[in-house]
This record gives structure tokens, C-alpha cells and sequence, in this order.
């Protein structure tokens, strides 16, 4: 095995490498030296690859690394699809009137888009003093929209039935909701 210092050698009259116009176009090399992982040009007359000839080279160029695709930066994981809307159970609150009551609902769209529109109906319950229930009394109010995919919106609404359905003694219980959206 023989070394060659990259300096050149001053005992054989070699000039540093990078001081003079031996240097190749790679810079730093002597003339005739080959960087690591170049192979040296093939001698004329020697076919290339592109040749149709038909003849063969002798040598052979290492594989390339297998090349394996790298997943790119993805969006986070989330709600997909159509819109899908929940809502909670009604919380009541009694008002100053018999006849009304304050019901608030808390609606979550856990579907990929928004909801655009929509009609909640309450069902009232009126309740005699002895806890019979009476009479059921709908009531429609416009849905709190839009609703963005994976958000929560609350919205509090004073629910009224006529005042002569409920006598005095008697009150209401807002019990059923029903939401259609678009």
C-alpha cells in the first residue's frame, strides 16, 4: 500500500495541492488524483453506456441506495366527513312568569364540516299541582349557526306557552328537544 500526502512530497519536486496551476477543476486535487467516490473517466475507445454498439463494459458503478419514500408532514388527525351534531339535555331555569322558563342547550359539531343551519323544537310540558302532566306544547326557534366542525356553541333561549294553559298552581318543564340541521 502506498501513501500519497495530499501536501505533495518536496523530495520528488511535487507542489502543494491548491498553490499552482496542477490543480484539476475540482480545486484541491492534484493532476491525475481522483476524489473519493469518483471514478476515473474510461480510456478512449472504450464503450460508454449510451453506446448502441453492443459492447460491453468490464467495469461496474456501485448500486444506488434504494430509495424509500419519506412521508411528508401531514395535517393532525381529525374530525372528517359530514357534519355531526350532539346536544346536551336542556338546563332549566325558572323565570319570574309561571308560563316561561329559561332553556339552554350546548351543542358540539363533531363532524369534518360546518353546520350551516337548522331549527331546534322544544316540547313543554305543563304540569298540574299534583305533577300530572297535562299538555305538551311545541315551539321552534332558529338553531345557533354556523357551528364549526369540532366546536362547542351554547345558546340560552326563554321558552314561553300561552299564559292561560298554565293556571295558577300549575308550571312547565321544557323535558324534549329535537335539532334538524343542514
Amino acid at each position: 500500500m502506498t501513501l500519497v500526502p495530499l501536501d505533495g512530497d518536496p523530495e520528488r519536486g511535487d507542489p502543494p495541492s491548491g498553490g499552482g496551476s496542477s490543480s484539476d477543476a475540482a480545486g484541491d486535487l492534484p493532476t491525475g488524483s481522483v476524489p473519493a467516490g469518483t471514478l476515473p473517466a474510461p480510456p478512449a475507445g472504450t464503450p460508454s453506456a449510451g453506446d448502441d454498439s453492443g459492447a460491453k463494459s468490464a467495469r461496474t458503478t456501485p448500486a444506488s441506495p434504494s430509495t424509500t419514500a419519506t412521508p411528508g408532514r401531514t395535517a393532525p388527525a381529525g374530525p372528517t366527513g359530514p357534519a355531526d351534531l350532539s346536544w346536551s339535555e336542556p338546563e332549566r331555569k325558572a323565570t319570574d312568569k309561571r308560563w316561561c322558563e329559561d332553556v339552554a342547550l350546548t351543542f358540539t359539531n363533531s363532524g369534518g364540516t360546518a353546520v350551516r343551519s337548522g331549527t331546534v323544537t322544544f316540547g313543554t310540558h305543563v304540569i298540574g299541582a299534583l305533577g300530572i302532566d297535562w299538555a305538551t306544547v311545541t315551539s321552534n326557534v332558529r338553531l345557533p349557526a354556523p357551528i364549526d366542525a369540532g366546536a362547542h356553541r351554547k345558546k340560552t333561549w326563554t321558552v314561553c306557552v300561552d299564559a292561560w294553559r298554565v293556571p295558577l298552581g300549575m308550571h312547565i318543564e321544557t323535558k324534549d328537544v329535537t335539532v334538524r340541521w343542514k
